[in-house]
């Protein structure tokens, strides 16, 4: 694989090419901010010297726990730069998840955000004997908690040119073949595992993408995903190798009014984003006049009539672009005034996209590009293309992915983007691979005659009723979930006689409903217990299975006053289910719905 393909020769030539242009935006308390691609080198360049003048070798671990920023992706290029290894934590992660991933990986020095880090830091730091430096991001952090603290700006301060010499050497000696990053992946189950990615693998996703998701110097993106996961992470390096515009959303509770500011061209966004849009969306035509649902309906099915004209390849009739001008100028471009009102392409992964949902967003002009992934394959497998794509599908494998079925259905995957392995676990790593050199997904699924993959459910998470009947959980789970009432539901059906579920309302959705029925109540948990709030859940759900064989409906759900969260256990920091944390935390619930039944 060529330098040309490496992240620092990339980010080096837009610094050098782009000058005034705005490489970063970023939230401030009045606005954004923004940064020049010259001054984002300096930036980069001020972070490689400190590291440096810290005393940091080749190959070196700096831990980053933090929420989005500039000042991320400041410090994961500067450590690229002189060599050294960025290795991500999730800034909801728990003080000894943190204390594992930072002792796994040896880092010697620790960024962290906010307060909240420094605080969940500080509280395990006797337990990292390796950090030798804390620098915190956030100028409002107190430093003065610990010796090891210091403000990012103080630190980035402490750089000079004395070591100017050895960052050009550092840059001049870069291998394609360097460890990049350490990635830990949460899991559903046991510790982390860091996986190691180097630049080979970058380099391999880059290639692909330029030509199956092309970006231009005009495109901005919205960064409101976690830069610890390797989908943020590597998008956003891409947008910025691509010499577009990144903007960094720090407080992800302000995405709708980000959306609105920044008007991104692009992001990459996880499935619960578009189903909360689309139920959004829904709920209000819903509510609205004969009329008003009657345009919406004709308008979107004009929009998917032309989508799907375009993606074979064709162009619509003199009548369909008369009816699609009106119906864009009349509903279509609203709706995408939710997304910023500029939005050409959107990447979507984490989980499955429901393709009712996927359908919908080409229909109003959104175009979605449902992809497969994981930390181990450096983000994508395969991707939607622009043609013909199956709307069940995660699309076709990537230009250079090989992509067969093996036992059990999982998919197997080779490619120059896979991981070298598992850090300090060559046993673990062994296993994750086949003989012949194919990563195990863990994931079950078929290809068609086509090439199209389709995923069908983590091997792991296959569930076998006491009637020997297999189900997919997560298939289940996608399909109630559209629902707007429901906001997260956990299936349970291991060794059980019949499927059930705990479900967590939509809150917002729910209270407006029982406003509307004149229901009064003290509490949440007053509210779920109402009779005529538990009749509403089963004739939703009884209606939302009738395409479910009977041995894959849920029979009984118990409604839950509180949400799953990752600061009980019951979420990974990619909102996936520890279901383990919650069959043990809603047991008595669990008991009393299969007790009710006997």
């Amino acid at each position: 694989m060529s330098l040309n393909f490496h992240i620092v020769t990339r980010i080096r030539q837009q610094v050098a090419s782009h000058g005034d242009k705005t490489a970063v935006r970023f939230q401030q308390d009045q606005g954004w901010g923004e940064t020049s691609w010259k001054a984002f080198g300096d930036n980069i360049d001020a972070v490689s010297k400190a590291l440096l003048v810290a005393g940091l070798a080749v190959q070196d671990r700096i831990a980053i726990f933090a929420n989005n920023s500039a000042e991320w992706t400041t410090t994961d290029l500067g450590a690229l730069q002189v060599r050294c290894v960025p290795v991500p934590i999730y800034p909801t992660n728990t003080p000894g998840q943190a204390a594992y991933i930072i002792n796994d990986a040896g880092a010697r020095i620790l960024f962290i955000g906010e307060q909240a880090q420094l605080d969940a830091a500080l509280s395990v730091i006797d337990q990292c004997p390796t950090v030798e430096k804390i620098v915190c991001f956030n100028k409002d952090v107190d430093v003065s908690l610990h010796p090891l603290c210091c403000h990012w700006q103080d630190f980035v301060s402490s750089g000079n040119d004395n070591v100017a010499a050895e960052l050009t050497k550092r840059i001049d000696d870069r291998a394609i073949d360097d460890l990049m990053t350490l990635i830990y992946t949460s899991g559903t189950t046991g510790e982390p595992k860091g996986v190691m990615i180097d630049y080979a693998n970058i380099a391999a996703q880059l290639r692909t993408h330029e030509d199956a998701l092309p970006l231009t110097e005009d495109d901005v993106s919205l960064a409101f995903l976690p830069l610890s996961h390797v989908f943020e992470r590597c998008w956003s390096l891409y947008v910025l190798m691509s010499g577009a515009t990144n903007c960094y959303l720090t407080n992800t509770g302000d995405i709708r009014t980000a959306l609105r500011e920044v008007k991104p061209t692009t992001m990459c966004a996880v499935p619960r984003f578009y189903e909360k849009i689309y139920s959004a969306i829904h709920e209000k035509v819903a509510a609205s006049s004969l009329t008003k649902r009657a345009m919406f309906s004709w308008a979107v099915t004009v929009g998917a009539k032309v989508a799907d004209i375009r993606r074979q390849g064709g162009k619509p009739n003199s009548a369909l672009k008369v009816a699609y001008r009106a119906a864009n100028k009349m509903v279509l471009s609203k709706l995408r005034t939710l997304l910023g009102g500029n939005i050409s392409m959107m990447p979507c992964g984490g989980a499955k996209l429901d393709p009712e949902i996927g359908r919908f967003f080409h229909a109003i002009g959104v175009n979605v590009k449902l992809g497969y992934g994981m930390t181990e394959t450096t983000a994508t497998i395969s991707c939607w293309d622009n043609g013909l794509f199956n709307a069940d599908s995660v699309g076709k494998p990537m230009p250079g992915v090989e992509v067969k079925i093996g036992k059990d259905n999982e998919i197997l995957v080779r490619g120059d983007m896979v991981m070298r392995g598992y850090f300090n676990k060559p046993e673990e790593t062994e296993k994750t691979f086949t003989e012949d050199g194919f990563l195990k997904t863990g994931d079950a699924g078929h290809l068609d005659e086509k090439g199209n993959l389709f995923i069908t459910d983590r091997i792991k998470e296959l569930m076998k009723t006491s009637g020997g009947k297999y189900i997919a959980p997560q298939a289940i789970e996608g399909r109630l979930g559209k629902d707007h009432f429901i906001e997260q539901i956990a299936v349970i059906a291991d060794a059980r006689n019949f499927v059930s579920a705990l479900v967590v309302p939509c809150f917002d959705s729910l209270e407006q409903h029982a406003k509307e029925l004149n229901i009064k109540y003290h509490d949440r948990l007053e509210l779920i217990r109402n009779s005529q709030i538990v009749e509403m859940f089963e004739k939703r759900i009884a209606s939302m299975q009738t395409e479910l064989a009977r041995f894959e409906q849920v029979k009984k759900f118990t409604l839950l006053p509180s949400e799953f969260s990752m600061a009980q256990g019951e979420l990974t920091p990619t909102l996936k289910l520890r279901r383990k944390v919650i069959l043990e935390r809603y047991k008595k619930q669990i008991e009393a719905m299969y007790k009710k039944h006997k």
